[in-house]
């Protein structure tokens, strides 16, 4: 989803000598990013990024996110805080080339390239894209233990299945 950051800027008002802003979401953008991510809470998000205009009618958006969340533990659901600093950088043309080479490129090589659509630079999609990648997968509290009993197994040996195979083997 990218309508929780509706930050874009016109191609048409960069100014040769290029654009640099800061920019910081409101406690409503906030809101709808957490929902958006499904994670508990985004405390902090800001921005400061670069427009340059590039060869080829092209745009170049380069900048850092800065960001304050918490997100669930994995282990027991308490929250876990973290804070995450991530750089983008993406191209923007009017037309992309799609290369059909027997060669694959991979992804994580160069600088993202994408349409420059209705000469819109979606800054905030961009930016919550990179909040969204740069989050903690399994966030996990440094205290949090999986301690965990099948309440179903009253004997220990059937907790284990390589307690029941133990059994199968011939002494010796």
């Amino acid at each position: 989803m990218t309508d929780q950051l509706n930050w874009i800027e016109k191609a048409a008002e960069i100014p040769a000598s290029g654009l640099e802003r800061d920019r910081a979401a409101t406690s409503a953008e906030l809101q709808a990013i957490a929902q958006a991510l499904d994670i508990l809470k985004v405390a902090s998000l800001s921005t400061n990024y670069r427009i340059n205009a590039i060869a080829g009618n092209g745009y170049r958006l380069r900048g850092t996110i800065t960001a304050n969340v918490e997100q669930a533990c994995v282990v027991s659901l308490e929250p876990v805080s973290g804070k995450v600093e991530a750089p983008y950088e993406v191209e923007f043309f009017p037309t992309v080339d799609v290369k059909d080479d027997e060669e694959e490129a991979s992804i994580l090589e160069g600088t993202d390239i994408e349409v420059l659509e209705h000469g819109i630079i979606p800054v905030g999609r961009i930016v919550y894209e990179t909040l969204s990648a740069s989050l903690d997968p399994y966030p996990r509290r440094p205290d949090a233990e999986f301690n965990w009993e099948d309440p179903k197994a009253k004997d220990p040996d059937k907790v284990s299945p390589f307690a029941a195979l133990s059994k199968l083997k011939p002494p010796g």
